[in-house]
């Protein structure tokens, strides 16, 4: 082997024996460098490569497994990656222990079919079938004597490169060939197509398009696809080992387009430097008229009984549950989700999602939408709401929530302890903007975290929702939300209603109906401030005249800050309201709403608590934007008289209060009147 440079162009030129390569520099001088440093790896590749094919292949698989050893020992990132994938597949089957010892033998066996594979790639054919098994070739045989080409379905499963070496040997009166995913080192590359090729095999490389391989099929050829890999946004989601996984269509499309036979086939560690390859039978129906999904789902239950027979063999350091970016929900992922028969969404191993739930109660109420997206964005989601204690009874009424974790208290260490005790979380959704719920999942070591940037957190995240920088027209603060699980993949479309799932009491229409009293709940307060609260004068005097005209019962609901104003309230109506402002939880609270007909308010948490109930609001706005803080739903009104100033989003007016006294008193009646008015039909404005 001797390497030249030309001189006039640059050029890198390898000649080995009559071979002779040339390699095109690369013009910009920042890419010579790394070419250069390619080539010295090459160098010690080739070194290490002549040193191993001196050596007896027991000797290098002890090597092997000493150097597998100590990879275990030192690479935390990929012992990390088998234990993870490990639990996926074997969490229900074996003990912790049995996994743990599992993931060691895994690297030792690793180990030693990697360096037993340098000297087998440089072996003759007879020679290594001394030392290894083969099972059933005859139904490969079976298929090129009949005229039928073969797609043979591999995996990483023990000394896959047998394969390239032995294919020509056993069917050798065909073209073989392999779907090769060319090497980051062109050097190296370049070798190891090479030294494929001295057998008879040839190689297709997978970015250059697959009408080579179609045309060797459609010839009566036969073509190995490695299986078992992340196929990325391409690949069609279906189970392997119970979990959803991005899995290469291509050997169903293949054999789709040129009626060939799939057969697979595996390769197993049988003892010192020794090997079993096993073929199975066609495994598609010659006249069937399957899918390509149902074979590629097939395609993943035969490498997973494979994989069975000797789990240690199988390359588990691969990352074959990736989760992909942006785009984790599947609902707009072109090949979609595919089930296979028998197999329902309950039998999958679940997706975990935490979401981290906004700290008000309106906002939260808000983003219900948003998480309902999220729930139908992949059919294996589990989706777990962690919120404060104050809000979290709200989030039992939503279907769509799996579970709930209640944050106690303010400390932060407290609210990590309570996440670290959940399953393992493959992905959290942090809806509030804030360091505080960045930090919880990053301690919490949930592996991908999604949010706004928010306040000087980004390096907290790894997937930033991008907000649009075109200004426009104030949107719903709901479509923040929305945005949040449209960027994570999720059909938003449709998803704007905050009704859909959540029933409401129809007790008091059927009141209305029997002329009986009806109840109306006053939210006279608002938590954000006064600038936000029409006149308590105003309130009851409104109260007086629906009360006039109907036979409402009015219920006086809000905080113990809104005490007084309440208590002020309830003694201008008398005997026709209940006074429970600050004496309910937020239980109490969602059971009083579920019995009224309508809800007068301001524009707080129990407003958009109740549009989640499917309760009618009359909602007076002032110093904010219903455009942005709205009820969401249909069936509301909302008055707002737009002055200069407004909206200010002051929690106190500094001037004369003028947006909430242009709201009169009689509109305010009459808009209530109007709903009990179509809910019943009995009453006149």
């Amino acid at each position: 082997m001797e390497w030249k440079g030309d001189g006039d162009t640059g050029d890198i030129i390898l000649v080995e024996g009559s071979h002779r390569q040339i390699y095109p520099a690369a013009p910009p001088q920042d890419t010579a460098r790394p070419a250069m440093l390619d080539f010295v790896v090459y160098l010690l590749y080739r070194a290490g490569s002549a040193i191993a094919a001196g050596l007896p292949l027991p000797v290098l698989f002890v090597a092997g497994e000493f150097l597998g050893f100590c990879a275990w020992l030192l690479s935390g990132k990929y012992r990390s990656l088998a234990k993870r994938n490990v639990a996926i597949a074997f969490t229900n089957e074996k003990t912790s222990q049995e996994m743990r010892r599992l993931v060691r033998r895994h690297f030792q066996r690793l180990g030693a079919n990697l360096l037993c594979s340098v000297k087998l790639t440089a072996m003759p054919p007879e020679k290594i079938l001394q030392r290894v098994k083969v099972d059933n070739i005859e139904a490969m045989d079976r298929e090129f004597r009949a005229g039928v080409p073969v797609v043979l379905v591999l995996s990483h499963l023990g000394t896959w490169e047998l394969f390239a070496q032995l294919m020509p040997k056993f069917v050798g009166y065909v073209r073989n060939a392999s779907v090769y995913q060319k090497l980051g080192n062109r050097f190296i590359d370049a070798h190891v197509r090479r030294t494929r090729g001295q057998t008879g095999l040839e190689l297709f490389d997978r970015q250059q398009g697959f009408q080579p391989v179609i045309d060797l099929l459609r010839s009566g050829g036969g073509v190995g696809v490695l299986s078992d890999q992340h196929a990325g946004d391409h690949g069609l989601w279906t189970p392997f080992f119970g979990k959803l996984a991005s899995t290469s269509p291509l050997p169903a499309l293949l054999a789709k387009r040129t009626r060939a036979a799939l057969i697979a086939a595996g390769v197993y560690t049988t003892g010192l430097a020794r090997w079993r390859v096993v073929f199975t039978e066609r495994f598609d129906p010659p006249k069937a008229d399957a899918s390509v999904a149902t074979l590629t789902a097939e395609i993943n239950q035969i490498i997973e009984q494979q994989i069975r027979v000797a789990p240690e063999d199988w390359f588990w350091v691969h990352n074959r549950w990736k989760t992909p970016q942006p785009n984790f929900l599947l609902a707009q992922y072109k090949r979609g989700v595919h089930l296979p028969p028998g197999v329902s969404p309950q039998d999958l191993k679940p997706f975990q999602i935490l979401i981290r739930s906004s700290n008000w109660l309106g906002d939260a109420a808000m983003s219900v939408s948003a998480v309902r997206a999220i729930k139908s964005g992949r059919p294996d989601a589990r989706v777990t709401v962690a919120a404060p204690e104050k809000i979290a009874p709200m989030w039992k009424l939503v279907p769509e929530v799996d579970a709930i974790i209640v944050m106690l208290g303010p400390q932060l260490f407290s609210s990590v302890r309570l996440l670290r005790r959940e399953p393992s979380f493959d992905v959290a959704i942090l809806f509030p903007n804030s360091v505080r719920a960045a930090l919880e999942s990053w301690l919490t070591r949930i592996p991908r975290r999604v949010g706004y940037r928010g306040h000087s957190r980004r390096w907290l995240l790894n997937q930033i929702v991008p907000v649009p920088r075109k200004p426009g027209p104030p949107e719903h603060h709901s479509l923040r939300f929305l945005r949040i699980a449209r960027e994570c993949g999720a059909d938003t479309f449709d998803s704007h209603s905050s009704r859909a799932g959540v029933l409401r009491s129809t007790s008091n229409v059927q009141m209305a109906i029997n002329r009986q009293p009806i109840k109306i709940g006053l939210c006279p307060g608002a938590e954000y401030g006064p600038a936000k609260r029409w006149l308590p004068k105003r309130f009851a005097e409104a109260a007086e005249k629906i009360s006039a005209q109907s036979s409402a019962r009015w219920i006086l609901l809000g905080t113990p800050r809104d005490a007084a104003v309440g208590a002020e309230i309830a003694a201008a109506l008398g005997d026709h309201c209940v006074n429970r402002v600050g004496q309910t939880t937020l239980e109490q609270l969602i059971d009083e709403l579920r019995e009224c007909c309508l809800l007068l308010t301001n524009d707080t948490g129990a407003m958009h608590l109740a549009a989640l109930l499917g309760v009618p609001v009359v909602g007076i706005f002032g110093s904010t934007e219903p455009r942005l803080t709205g009820p969401l739903g249909d069936g509301h009104i909302v008055l707002r008289h737009h002055v200069e100033c407004s909206p200010c989003f002051l929690r106190e007016c500094p001037i004369d209060f003028r947006c909430m006294k242009a709201v009169g008193v009689q509109e305010v009646a009459n808009a209530v009147l109007s709903i009990l008015s179509k809910q019943s039909g009995e009453f006149q404005i």
